[in-house]
């Protein structure tokens, strides 16, 4: 029978299913024998990404070392050149470069991935390298929405191993500070007070041509396509809605998290949020001063940041973490901490480490050997990253957000839960399915 235009005939459409089962069997036992490789073979790791931290995160592994780049991926050929050439003066050979991560994720001798794009492409890459059967270094946060997250997590599986990049839990500091908290030394939290104030540089924000090396489309992807500025492209997109989402959700989500771990709690149950462009009208389009009260089991939390200003009375303080205990207060941040207790005299404590290297070799020694219980879950990466995007919910919507974890859902509140999924552009398809 003649096929009509355009449809495969049962014969072809067999046989194209006896190719795929069959390609799907060869790459899965090379799988099993390059695990098996591991212990004595370099890890051969692909780079989704390679611009400013994308790099980093490849460096860090280098300097744990037993791995090899074999491939980089970036939309901007500027970069693709930079990181090819690099990374050859790290290894002595040059990566495969690709423009698309679904080309970089065919390699077959790929066993392992650092996704280092903004966050509005990770959903969709960590999903396809789960789907090729690779392991995953992912950056933060998690995903762009929350929908995205619940996606992501569902899609993992328990023996995948995935690290997500939230390096703080590895600063000395902030461990010291921890195990102090969860002792008893400052007694029952009634407070946590979380802040990151810095003053903002910002790039020209004019509406212009991309430059040459970059597929502005591409870059995108699944966002809304804005016309391109340099204050929304490589690094300083963190600040725009449609790409990073704001400081809370950029950077304030390493302390976030960090709270979440010293506290050993969840996800909040109410969300209230205060703040606005006071300063930087028209030229970023998230808060440059917002403060966001999260109602946790244990303690209020509560964030505050401000993106202008003069010097800060207590500049120590300006990036950390304050617990108010009934026994004492003590302030944590990256490299530092202190206890003030109730009566008696400030313990000051100092501790320096290499948080991105240490975070990277937990995970190259869970490929190595497939055990990933050292490592930041998928899972409790979504409670973070859901918690900050919660906050910016709630400053979008205006409005008192109550957070029901068991369900994922936001409780009558038809405006904020609207919030939780963004649609994708075309041709790109949003991967959480109600």
């Amino acid at each position: 029978m003649q096929e009509q235009a355009g449809i495969p005939s049962k014969a072809k459409l067999d046989r194209r299913r006896f190719i795929q089962t069959a390609a799907a069997g060869a790459l899965a036992m090379s799988t099993m024998v390059s695990r098996k490789a591991f212990a004595q073979d370099k890890i051969k790791i692909g780079l989704i990404g390679c611009g400013w931290y994308g790099m980093v995160d490849m460096k860090a592994a280098f300097k744990v070392g037993g791995v090899e780049c074999i491939a980089i991926c970036d939309v901007d050929t500027e970069h693709l050149a930079a990181g090819a050439a690099e990374i050859d003066g790290l290894q002595g050979f040059k990566p495969a470069t690709f423009k698309d991560y679904r080309q970089l994720l065919e390699h077959p001798e790929l066993q392992a991935v650092i996704i280092a794009t903004p966050p509005h492409w990770h959903a969709l890459q960590f999903i396809a390298a789960l789907e090729r059967g690779v392991d995953i270094y992912c950056e933060k946060p998690l995903a762009y929405d929350i929908r995205e997250g619940q996606a992501m997590v569902e899609a993992a599986k328990s023996d995948h191993i995935i690290q997500i990049g939230f390096q703080r839990r590895k600063a000395t500091a902030l461990r010291e500070a921890r195990e102090f908290i969860q002792a008893g030394n400052i007694g029952d939290i009634a407070q946590v007070d979380v802040q990151i104030h810095y003053n903002a540089v910002l790039r020209d924000a004019t509406p212009q041509e991309p430059p040459a090396s970059l597929d502005w489309d591409a870059w995108c992807g699944p966002a809304p396509k804005l016309p391109y500025s340099p204050n929304i492209g490589h690094f300083a997109w963190r600040l725009e809605k449609e790409y990073g989402h704001g400081h809370l959700v950029d950077w304030g989500i390493h302390m976030i998290d960090t709270t979440r771990w010293i506290l050993d709690d969840g996800m909040p149950t109410t969300v209230r949020a205060f703040g606005g462009i006071y300063k930087l009208q028209g030229a970023i389009t998230t808060p440059d001063s917002l403060t966001v009260n999260f109602d946790f089991s244990t303690c209020p939390v509560t964030w505050r940041h401000r993106l202008w200003g003069a010097q800060e009375y207590t500049p120590e303080t300006n990036n950390g973490i304050f617990f108010f205990g009934d026994k004492g207060t003590v302030f944590a941040s990256d490299h530092q901490w202190a206890f003030i207790p109730k009566d008696g005299e400030r313990q000051m404590h100092a501790a320096r480490n290499d948080a991105g290297r240490d975070i990277m070799a937990d995970f190259l020694q869970a490929v190595k050997t497939r055990d990933n219980a050292g490592l930041h879950s998928p899972q409790d990466a979504f409670c973070s990253t859901a918690t900050t995007q919660l906050g910016m919910i709630a400053y979008e919507s205006d409005s008192v957000v109550k957070w029901d974890a068991a369900t994922k859902e936001v409780v009558d509140n038809r405006a904020a839960a609207m919030l939780l999924k963004r649609p994708y552009r075309a041709p790109w398809q949003h991967p959480f399915e109600a």
